[in-house]
């Protein structure tokens, strides 16, 4: 029997030089001997490390990864990491779900690609659906605490993903491969999945270190629910490495590509969804399909859009994202070291749907204007060809909107972004037992959001999934826009870090600082029209008669927003015997409101001591214990976070935005634990568990004397416990492996009226080896995922007060994929 190595923790403490556990290359050489649990193999046990240092950390390794469904996506993968909670909303990894560390939402967690942040720079989130395809990724290191002090992140108190993409191996090689899947419920039908990947890597090719990889995947499947919408994704991927001399240095050049074209999907029945009733999961699309929508252009009536293409299902969410990123080491003296990474990021994506265009123009008094009113369009031009706006019946001179005729336009909201981010850090060695780093950390996004509508064909189905390309206009030209805003987000940080070893290496302690400057520049064009940051965006006509004739608006204008603070960042790891460690750290943070909360602010005046948002700030503890030999692992950890102006965030799909409650004070505890056990060498079995408590401070202010009664209340959205293990084990030429994830009850709303059941999914794998075939690296794997066919509750959108009508995301049902990889 072959020795089969699973994902946990590792057994035997090895030093790995170099290895890529913290997110930019400063930190990943500051920390270059790194204490991992793990057998006497490249990649420890069944491809996860657990690092022996100040901070909570697990690393999962292409070991595990591939163990997974292909194309699935890296939140999904590492949900068998303790605190973490990912719930997705197909099986295969391609529309996104709801994530989570130790009750963290997304905004609040930093999500790193070699060194660079992949956070939205308006918002925070995380959009899973849009991460590297897993066959890249090297090793993915969860810190579930505090961020490394380099860290160019706006918002992250709840832990970093770091996402390493693999160095191109020293000979030429290749893999490919070829998936097919169907989610096999009761009531599905035909809903199949399919992906092809590959991979070539070009080895050294000049004979001096130089070596590179190039990749490319694409998928497809069906609506995981309705019986419309489909989810197609493309991503392209390479890295080119030069090795500089022969003590580590290097310079890299990665490139990033991915296009995803998804309908959007969910639940249109809430109520089904939280009674349990798995027969709603799987529904047709009201309306009809296939539809045409209403064409006819009398110029004696008043003519009239239909329900066509409408429909929340025929929405698309389509993306286009890029980057470019530059990683480099070079050795100074033998003493000094220099790193640094750059990254340009491009994002082109959008989100909505349709809406009924009036032809006439809107009225203010008896000024004619073009644009977006109370959240209508107004074009003040004839789309529909009759040669008339409409019918003037009640003879006053003007088409008034009841008069108008009206047209269906694709309408969603755009977001544009172009980010530069650079890290560099200079590192010095006192002696061989003391280092220290400074750095510095730069990061800037301009971010477009607009509201540009286009045709649709006569199906419903938009011309361009991106109206920015060809928007429609008025009839002077002026493109009309539901939304029109430009923001720039800046950040400048500094900081500095000390790194010790005392008592013949029995103590280690870090000694950092990070100070971050951020710098908010808001250009709004439109008007804001109440407190909830709703718009009125005039294209055409008398903007200052406009103005004049509604004072309560806030007009068009540009605002500046600066948060900064000074925030250490310590650690210190002892070894009370070889085998027992204490580790523990301390951590500030800061969290600055994001452009959605800044634009809202623009309807007070700028004296207006409410109209300055703050910021979130936050102290964290951990205290960990770790038990590491060579047949046991574990490791227990306790932490402790305390929050002044906590903001809690949901996406609300009828704004397209997020919306922000100020929790006040709160407090954040638990505990994480793992165990790992490796009785005999061909079968290793994992243990892992989190209970996390939260309490809210004090009642919410919702009125000038109202009150939302949150004091002593949980926050929503997180998971009360999370309790999982995984056994792999090896027969022959083949290997299996079972995991399974329970998820505790969540609140709907933090004043706790409505509690989320919690749920189980249960996972198999089975890999069958094809070396007796004569192909060493290569294999076919079956997945299974949601095995018991849980129906639950995944996402949902709630809210400070949010009743149980709520819109939400069923959780991914039973599915099942063959794959078949070929490697040399």
């Amino acid at each position: 029997m072959k020795q089969f190595l699973m994902g946990s923790a590792a057994v035997l403490a090895v030093a790995i030089p170099g290895a890529a556990l913290a997110q930019s290359t400063g930190s990943q050489d500051f920390e270059d001997t790194i204490v991992v649990t793990g057998a006497t193999v490249d990649q420890g046990v069944g491809g996860v490390k657990i690092p022996d240092s100040p901070k909570a950390k697990v690393v999962l390794t292409q070991e595990i990864i591939e163990r997974q469904r292909p194309g699935q996506s890296v939140n999904e993968i590492i949900n068998l990491v303790p605190g973490v909670s990912f719930t997705n909303n197909d099986p295969w990894g391609s529309s996104g779900g709801s994530f989570t560390i130790r009750g963290f939402s997304s905004d609040r967690i930093a999500q790193i690609l070699d060194g660079i942040p992949l956070n939205d720079s308006g918002n925070y989130a995380i959009y899973t659906n849009q991460q590297v395809d897993p066959e890249i990724v090297e090793s993915i290191n969860v810190n579930l605490g505090a961020t490394d002090v380099d860290s160019p992140t706006a918002a992250a108190v709840g832990g970093t993903v770091n996402i390493n993409t693999m160095v191109p191996k020293d000979d030429f090689g290749g893999m490919g491969s070829v998936s097919y899947g169907n989610i096999v419920a009761d009531g599905s039908g035909d809903r199949p999945f399919h992906r092809v990947f590959g991979m070539i890597q070009t080895g050294d090719f000049t004979g001096h270190g130089t070596k590179a990889w190039v990749s490319a995947s694409r998928a497809y499947n069906k609506a995981s629910f309705a019986d419309y919408g489909k989810i197609e994704k493309a991503q392209y991927n390479g890295k080119i490495w030069q090795d500089i001399g022969a003590n580590g240095d290097f310079i890299s050049l990665a490139g990033h590509y991915n296009v995803n074209r998804n309908n959007f999907g969910g639940s249109p029945a809430s109520a089904a969804a939280f009674s349990g009733d798995k027969s709603a999961r799987f529904y047709n699309v009201s309306g009809g399909i296939p539809c045409e929508i209403n064409t006819e252009a009398n110029p004696a009536i008043a003519d009239q859009t239909n329900s066509c293409g409408t429909q929340f299902e025929r929405r698309y969410n389509p993306s286009n994202t890029g980057n470019a990123r530059l990683s480099t080491r070079l050795t100074l003296t033998d003493r000094l070291i220099f790193s640094a990474d750059a990254a340009y990021q491009y994002v082109k994506a959008n989100g909505g749907g349709t809406t009924s265009a009036y032809e006439a123009p809107f009225y203010s008094g008896t000024d004619a204007l073009t644009g977006y009113f109370n959240g209508s369009a107004y074009f003040g031009r004839d789309l529909n060809g009759d040669g008339t706006l409409g019918v003037d019946a009640n003879g006053n001179g003007r088409i008034d909107p009841a008069e108008s005729d009206r047209v269906l336009i694709n309408n969603p909201s755009q977001t544009q972004t172009k980010r530069y981010v650079a890290i560099a850090n200079l590192s010095y060695e006192i002696d061989e037992n003391n280092r220290v780093r400074l750095s510095y950390s730069f990061d800037r996004a301009r971010h477009r959001q607009t509201g540009e509508g286009a045709r649709v064909l006569f199906n419903g189905e938009p011309t361009d999934v991106f109206p920015v390309n060809d928007p429609l206009t008025d009839a002077d030209g002026n493109v009309l826009q539901k939304r029109d805003r430009k923001s720039y987000a800046t950040l400048n940080q500094v900081a500095g870090e000390y790194r010790g070893t005392f008592f013949d290496d029995l103590l280690t302690v870090n000694l950092g600082v990070r100070a971050p400057f951020f710098k908010r520049e808001l250009n709004q064009y439109c008007f804001t029209s109440a407190p909830n940051g709703n718009v009125n965006c005039v294209a055409g006509g008398d903007v200052a008669a406009y103005a004049a004739a509604n004072p309560t608006f806030a007009a068009p204008q540009s605002r500046n927003y600066k948060y900064d603070k000074l925030l250490p960042n310590v650690g210190a790891i002892f070894k009370i015997t070889p085998e027992i460690s204490i580790a523990g750290s301390y951590a500030a943070n800061i969290s600055v409101p994001g452009t959605d909360t800044l634009y809202n602010s623009i309807y007070l005046p700028a004296e207006n001591a409410a109209s300055k948002p703050v910021a979130e700030t936050s102290d964290s503890f951990d205290l960990a214990l770790r038990y590491q030999n060579n047949i046991v692992q574990a490791a227990v950890t306790g932490w402790y976070a305390k929050y002044k102006n906590r903001i809690a965030s949901a996406y609300s799909i009828e704004c397209d935005c997020s919306i922000d409650t100020n929790l006040g004070g709160v407090k954040k505890y638990g505990i994480d634990a793992n165990v790992s056990v490796r009785p005999t060498p061909g079968l290793l079995v994992y243990a892992f568990g989190s209970w996390i408590e939260s309490e809210i401070g004090s009642d919410v202010q919702t009125g000038p004397t109202d009150f939302a009664a949150t004091k002593g209340n949980r926050e929503r959205g997180a998971p009360s416990y999370l309790v999982g293990g995984r056994i792999q084990g090896t027969l022959g030429p083949v290997d299996l492996g079972a995991q399974i994830k329970r998820t505790g009850s969540r609140y709907l709303n933090d004043i706790n009226t409505f509690k989320v059941a919690g749920y189980t999914v249960v996972d198999l794998d089975l890999r069958y080896n094809l070396a007796n075939l004569g192909l060493e690296k290569s294999f076919v794997q079956f997945n299974v995922s949601n095995l018991f066919d849980k129906f639950y509750i995944g996402s949902f959108s709630g809210g400070l007060t949010t009743a149980s009508s709520t819109f939400v995301n069923y959780g991914a049902p039973r599915a099942i994929s063959g794959s078949l990889v070929v490697a040399f």
